[in-house]
């Protein structure tokens, strides 16, 4: 299933709030055609009434219909607290396009949409849900809430992000440093999740997994999407002729022929993602690749699975 949408059209339709709609919508309908058929996504706005509880929001017209006692939920009820980070250092504007859709995004596109998708998903199930922002320190942290003005908050947040990096404006990574600082404002148990390329700038390796470790203290759940344009930046899939590489994160220029270097550029990104997923698997993170030009279902699908076993 891959859900494409043109963003220009969409935009004149309320942005990122009515896109995260249809992709979640489309998303849903797609559930119900494909092996996941019976897979429940419970939008609730009411839950079973608990011996012992006040009568006071029994929906009584409800129990007419149905025989049953149930509660009417409130905007304060929440089932979940759910914390979004997003790496929005300068390596996640790549590729650098002229023209940037849902249908062919950079690594910052896709991540925005993606998460504004999940927001969607959060409300609808009553879950409360956070924003963190990283690039070589903490931009923009804040609480879980569940409220309808919260999420509006963070979808114009989101929306900024949509704006091309201005010239020369390097935004290095340091997502040992960031995500250090956002665990230790991440008091209450929550599910975690995390989009970046992890291409850590200023930090050694095991700096960057002791803070992946971090995000696993007080009993949270953490998925880390790995965002990735595979066909370029994992497969090195380029014209074999003179290129001129640029490091989005500090300016550095390289003139050369990928035939020349693929062999081994493949082998080190290859031995680098391996050893992340081998630390995820040590730390009980759960690594997804996500392919930016795959659409989203390889982030709702894995949300949802592990909601239900949260639950």
């Amino acid at each position: 299933m891959n859900y494409t949408i043109e963003h220009e059209r969409l935009q004149q339709f309320g942005g990122l709030e009515f896109t995260a709609k249809q992709v979640v919508e489309g998303f849903i309908v797609g559930l119900h055609k494909s092996p996941f058929h019976g897979f429940s996504v419970e939008f609730a706005e009411h839950r079973l009434y608990n011996a012992g509880e006040s009568i006071k929001h029994i929906d009584w017209k409800l129990y007419g219909r149905t025989d049953k006692l149930f509660i009417k939920r409130y905007e304060e009820e929440t089932n979940l607290r759910c914390q979004l980070i997003l790496d929005v250092s300068s390596s996640m504007f790549f590729p650098v396009m002229d023209k940037i859709t849902l249908d062919n995004p950079n690594k910052i596109t896709f991540s925005v949409h993606a998460a504004a998708a999940l927001i969607y998903l959060f409300k609808k199930q009553r879950d409360a849900f956070g924003l963190s922002f990283f690039s070589d320190h903490t931009e923009l942290h804040t609480p879980c809430k569940s409220s309808s003005v919260h999420q509006k908050y963070l979808y114009s947040e989101l929306e900024k992000l949509l704006k091309p990096l201005p010239v020369n404006a390097y935004k290095k990574t340091s997502a040992a440093t960031a995500l250090h600082e956002i665990a230790e404002k991440i008091h209450k148990r929550s599910l975690v999740i995390v989009f970046s390329d992890m291409l850590e700038n200023n930090s050694s390796p095991e700096e960057l997994f002791s803070a992946l470790q971090h995000l696993k203290h007080n009993k949270h759940e953490v998925l880390l999407f790995h965002v990735v344009d595979k066909k370029k930046e994992i497969d090195f899939e380029f014209e074999n002729r003179p290129y001129k590489f640029i490091d989005l994160e500090q300016g550095d220029e390289l003139k050369i022929t990928p035939n020349e270097v693929k062999e081994m550029y493949i082998k080190k990104i290859q031995e680098y993602k391996n050893q992340l997923k081998l630390k995820c698997g040590q730390y009980q993170i759960e690594f997804i690749e996500a392919d930016i030009k795959q659409g989203f279902e390889q982030i709702l699908l894995p949300y949802l699975l592990k909601r239900e076993k949260l639950f």
